[in-house]
């Protein structure tokens, strides 16, 4: 009898958690389509390339174009994950490898702090320190006149931002290594550098990637803290030092505003959606490259 009631406590363990994944993938699906439902009615009344090719945004003569915030999106969030990524990356092999237990106790623990500081937090250091010297220090060297309010304003904010995330999972990464594989490569004589660069590295490639494509995807859905320092104007930025507005900051600053005029509600919808499948996108991207990578493996 005990037997039969393991038996059956079993299956109904294996289909709870089945119904659970299925709600999960299920949610997506619904937010997937509820935005593309709202998105409609404006996809009806221009089409895709138009909004997507357009940098015209009036809303109030119906011209919505979203090319210029989807640059925006792409530049700041290429910034932040070009200086996160190495930096994020030499931290973790110091942590992981070179650090002493008991500095690395020290460490994590503040790397994780720094994960759950608000957003708002880091909006208001990136207005009082790295907008004031981009204006004053840094961009005279480069261009006549900057407000500091700019990409790259926008992307050392995020940078920072995304750092915690990244080392945390290279961490994670790093600690699934062997411990066997590293000591074989120091007994044959290699030094702690040339094991952690041909050992401990490339055992970690998928590792690295998914913490990349995981710091891109939480850049570029973030809003408050890019609003406050990235000056929010629709522009094609010709440098570093031009202001840009990214997608989520079109969303937070005007959704709920001028919902009289028509298609505004839908035009805001659309670019819900299309920030929705550049993150969709580039995760099913990471998945192919780590797929590819463990069957070489």
């Amino acid at each position: 009898m005990s037997y039969k009631l393991r038996l059956i406590t079993d299956k109904l363990s294996a289909n709870l958690f089945l119904v659970f994944s299925l709600f999960a993938i299920l949610t997506v699906v619904l937010i997937g389509y509820g935005l593309y439902y709202k998105s409609a009615p404006i996809l009806h009344d221009s089409s895709l390339w138009h909004l997507l090719s357009s940098t015209e945004w009036k809303p109030f003569k119906n011209e919505f174009g979203f090319f210029s915030y989807i640059i925006g999106s792409l530049v700041v969030t290429g910034i932040a994950i070009i200086i996160a990524l190495p930096l994020s990356l030499f931290a973790a092999i110091y942590i992981a490898e070179y650090a002493p237990h008991r500095l690395r106790q020290i460490l994590v623990p503040l790397i994780d702090l720094l994960s759950g500081i608000p957003p708002v937090v880091y909006g208001v250091w990136g207005v009082l320190t790295i907008v004031p010297y981009i204006s004053d220090h840094l961009a005279p060297h480069f261009v006549e006149f900057s407000s500091g309010y700019c990409a790259l304003a926008g992307g050392l904010v995020l940078a920072v931002m995304v750092f915690p995330l990244i080392i945390s999972i290279l961490l994670e990464v790093f600690d699934t290594i062997p411990k066997e594989l590293k000591d074989a490569s120091l007994s044959l004589g290699a030094t702690q550098w040339e094991t952690t660069r041909k050992v401990v590295l490339k055992k970690s490639v998928p590792g690295i990637i998914a913490a990349t494509v995981l710091g891109i995807s939480r850049a570029i859905g973030e809003t408050l803290a890019v609003l406050m320092v990235c000056g929010n104007l629709p522009m094609i930025p010709h440098s570093l030092f031009d202001s840009v507005y990214p997608l989520p900051a079109l969303i937070a600053n005007n959704y709920g505003d001028m919902m009289s005029i028509p298609m505004y509600e839908s035009a805001l919808m659309l670019s819900a959606f299309i920030l929705f499948i550049i993150i969709f996108i580039f995760n099913a991207v990471s998945r192919l490259i780590l797929y590819r990578i463990e069957n070489r493996a």
